[in-house]
């Protein structure tokens, strides 16, 4: 092989490179991974309506007026079982076990992580439990506080009342005692001027 022929098969006529070659590619590309992420998009959803109909029951349980727990499945990107504003299941990466979160003021927290299905609807419906406990308490408290509060306050009213009728009674006793020694002055004052003008001097 001459220097020429080695020269022209490395400069000269080669691959020609197309960008729409390379478009083409990416977005084939792109397609399949939209696909598979499609898949396990519903894979999770699937897993989660499963739990979703295994909690049916519990949820019909709940009053029918109880706007705090959800109990739905939503369509989110990971889908999510909203149990309540501030929890949920959702699935781990292995994308078998189902992982019930809470999220706190000091970060997300997990209660239960299981690929068990009655395990996690055990979790999910003893979290549930929990919560209806704590506000039945929150209620009694707050029951309490405003009794307290009632109480203490026809107290107060009470003893208002009371000091009100004392200083009441406190004023006229003083009116009562100026009188009596504006009285007994005027009195002294005309013992004093009749006996300047009686007695001879």
């Amino acid at each position: 092989m001459t220097g020429g022929e080695a020269g022209d098969n490395k400069f000269g006529e080669g691959k020609v490179r197309r960008l729409s070659d390379a478009v083409r590619r990416v977005r084939i590309a792109e397609s399949e991974r939209s696909d598979a992420y499609a898949d396990l998009h519903e894979g999770d959803r699937a897993r989660l309506e499963l739990l979703a109909e295994e909690l049916a029951s519990v949820f019909s349980e709940l009053p029918a007026d109880d706007a705090y727990f959800i109990c739905k499945v939503a369509g989110s990107a990971p889908p999510r079982l909203w149990v309540d504003p501030t929890t949920h299941v959702v699935m781990a990466r292995d994308r078998r076990s189902y992982r019930l979160l809470k999220d706190t003021r000091l970060g997300r927290l997990t209660l239960n992580e299981s690929a068990d299905l009655d395990d996690t609807a055990d979790a999910v419906t003893d979290y549930i439990a929990e919560r209806l406990i704590e506000r039945e308490r929150s209620l009694e408290s707050d029951a309490l506080v405003a009794k307290l509060r009632s109480a203490a306050l026809g107290r107060r009213e009470t003893d208002e009342a009371a000091s009100g009728r004392a200083a009441d009674r406190g004023s006229m006793l003083i009116w009562a005692l100026i009188v009596f020694l504006a009285g007994f002055a005027v009195g002294a004052l005309g013992l004093v001027a009749y006996a300047w003008f009686m007695v001879p001097g």
